[in-house]
């Protein structure tokens, strides 16, 4: 049996399936990962992206850091692709129990997906620091130089930043999740990232599937291997 007929016949067996991604997953929608060839971290700013996207930057160049921000992280006009799809289809379905996403971008809850743990946060959720108002992406994306509050307060994405630390909730929620599920499937991720690509070893079954086009440290853990774009496999896996 190929991969892709096991795969649809282990979909078709399993009721507790998570699925665990990363910026791969939303490449197909437009959006640029992070340590390809052509990811965000090899282009050429003032400041590496990993310093820009720090606590402390933020708090001590924070134009630079919304004009990186509003540049790069800010992509409203994507939309998703077919694998976002393929899982919004296996959740309505009662098969899949969560999504687990490294990604912030909100294309799952866009494609109709509910149980999402999204363990960087996500750039629709905005907060004054000074009172707590509630600002939405499109806000962001509309203001100018440091985003202000109407209080006069300092604006923050809810993206978890280099130097802080994940929600504890989303994490325990999202380790319970993999704990339990009867099929896992990876997708989109170098699994370089910690302490996120920690989490896969709280998934203790046998039928981890790893879909990303580049190598992995789990590769040979994996008992299915794709190197072909998720869209590609999550769709002919779950037809509509």
């Amino acid at each position: 049996m190929d991969n892709l007929s096991t795969l649809k016949s282990w979909i078709k067996e399993s009721s507790r399936i998570v699925f665990f991604g990363g910026a791969g997953v939303s490449t197909e929608s437009g959006l640029k990962d992070f340590r390809s060839q052509d990811g965000l971290y090899h282009e050429k700013y003032d400041y590496p992206p990993e310093t820009i996207l720090s606590h402390s930057f933020f708090f001590s160049h924070t134009a630079e850091f919304y004009r990186f921000y509003r540049d790069k992280m800010l992509c409203l006009t994507a939309k998703p692709n077919a694998a976002h799809l393929a899982l919004a289809r296996l959740e309505q379905r009662g098969k899949l129990s969560a999504i687990v996403t490294q990604n912030i971008d909100g294309l799952h809850q866009a494609a109709g997906s509910k149980k999402v743990f999204e363990l960087h946060g996500s750039v629709h959720r905005n907060h004054c620091l000074q009172c707590g108002k509630f600002y939405t992406a499109e806000d962001i994306a509309r203001s100018t130089g440091v985003p202000r509050c109407t209080c006069g307060g300092l604006i923050k994405p809810d993206v978890v930043l280099y130097e802080e630390g994940l929600d504890q909730k989303c994490l325990m929620g999202a380790i319970q999740a993999i704990a339990q599920a009867d099929l896992l499937i990876v997708g989109g991720t170098s699994l370089t990232v910690y302490p996120a690509a920690g989490l896969l070893q709280y998934y203790g079954g046998n039928r981890l599937v790893l879909i990303n086009r580049d190598a992995t440290p789990l590769d040979g853990q994996a008992n299915l291997v794709f190197r072909d774009p998720i869209g590609q496999v999550l769709g002919a896996a779950v037809p509509e």
